[in-house]
């Protein structure tokens, strides 16, 4: 299951450089997930400095 991105997101870019498959990216307003390509393996999650980010 794809991590989530919330509102709390304050877009600074740490997520997108952490994901190791390039899962992420620029929505509007706030970085979103791409589930199709997220193999879930918590590297954002982690890196969010505001944990923005959860499991769906």
């Amino acid at each position: 299951m794809a991590r989530v991105i919330s509102d709390a997101c304050v877009a600074c870019g740490a997520c997108e450089a952490t994901c190791p498959v390039g899962a992420i990216s620029m929505g509007d307003g706030k970085f979103e997930v791409d589930a199709d390509k997220c193999i879930d393996c918590g590297a954002c999650e982690g890196g969010c400095p505001v944990g923005a980010i959860s499991e769906a």
